[in-house]
């Protein structure tokens, strides 16, 4: 069996040195496995060790034996067609993690007593880098059917919830995020221009509720309301996500219950006072 292995690379940025022999830096090989790793995670799509190697900036070589290391202990799961991807280990260890956490665990229980409250289907959110991810789903008991499942990953200026996870953000964090993140909809009703988009999101953080029609999926619309810490920074959203004619007829229904399910997890944390 191969082992992680090491190498080395220049180093970036050195200054010029009178010994003929270039400055070089060690890349341990667990830090080129969590390249691999990040790389498959970030792009969301299989990829061949040529491709992954490339991309990564790493030795074909030494891309080829971590990845077949990788596969051997299960962090990685050779498709067929040449191409890789996320392994059945690393599942279990995000259950574990999932497990571990206070936060997730009090947020799914109220998203599934407000579930079954509305009736509709109810989502956990949360933000990676210039991406909403959904970390929690209980579906609604009616024929409605949301796109999304557990894992799935948007672009913010998408979804109410994205706006909402950053609202809390500096004006020019939260503008420079827009400008290199926002992008079409498959609808393309999603607003892309930055400088609305930073003002929507810090609007919609102030009122604590934000609401999107048909913005990522025809007739599908989005109630969330910010999940706050003590310091006022959202950490995650709580959305009810049902058809568009639902929220234009009972859009204050929605609105409040989907904020008594905010407050009832940021209580039950200790970010909010009873």
């Amino acid at each position: 069996m191969n082992t992680l292995v090491s190498e080395t690379v220049p180093a970036v940025g050195d200054a010029p040195s009178p010994d003929p022999a270039p400055r070089r830096t060690r890349v341990s090989g667990i830090d080129r496995a969590l390249q691999i790793l990040d790389y498959l995670y970030q792009t969301e799509k299989p990829w061949t060790a040529y491709a992954i190697a490339k991309a990564i900036g790493a030795p074909l070589s030494t891309t080829y034996a971590i990845i077949d290391d990788l596969i051997a202990r299960d962090l990685l799961s050779n498709r067929g067609d040449k191409t890789v991807w996320l392994g059945p280990r690393l599942y279990h260890y995000g259950l574990a993690y999932a497990h571990s956490l206070d936060f997730l665990g009090r947020a799914t229980h109220e998203m599934h007593e407000l579930c079954r409250e509305v009736g509709e289907t109810v989502q956990i959110c949360g933000r990676d880098g210039d991406r909403m991810v959904v970390l929690a789903m209980a579906d609604g008991p009616g024929h409605f059917r949301v796109t999304s499942e557990v894992g799935t990953r948007v672009p913010l200026n998408w979804t109410a919830s994205g706006r909402l996870l950053v609202g809390h953000l500096p004006d020019k964090e939260r503008l420079e995020i827009f400008r290199q993140s926002a992008k079409m909809s498959p609808t393309e009703r999603a607003e892309t221009d930055p400088a609305l988009l930073s003002g929507l999101a810090r609007q919609a953080l102030q009122d604590r509720l934000c609401i999107q029609i048909s913005e990522t999926d025809f007739l599908v619309s989005c109630v969330a309301s910010p999940i706050c810490d003590r310091t006022g920074q959202c950490v995650a959203t709580i959305s009810i996500v049902l058809p568009e004619h639902k929220v234009v007829e009972k859009r204050d229904y929605y609105a409040g219950a989907v904020r008594r399910g905010s407050e009832r997890i940021e209580t039950a944390l200790g970010w909010r006072d009873p």
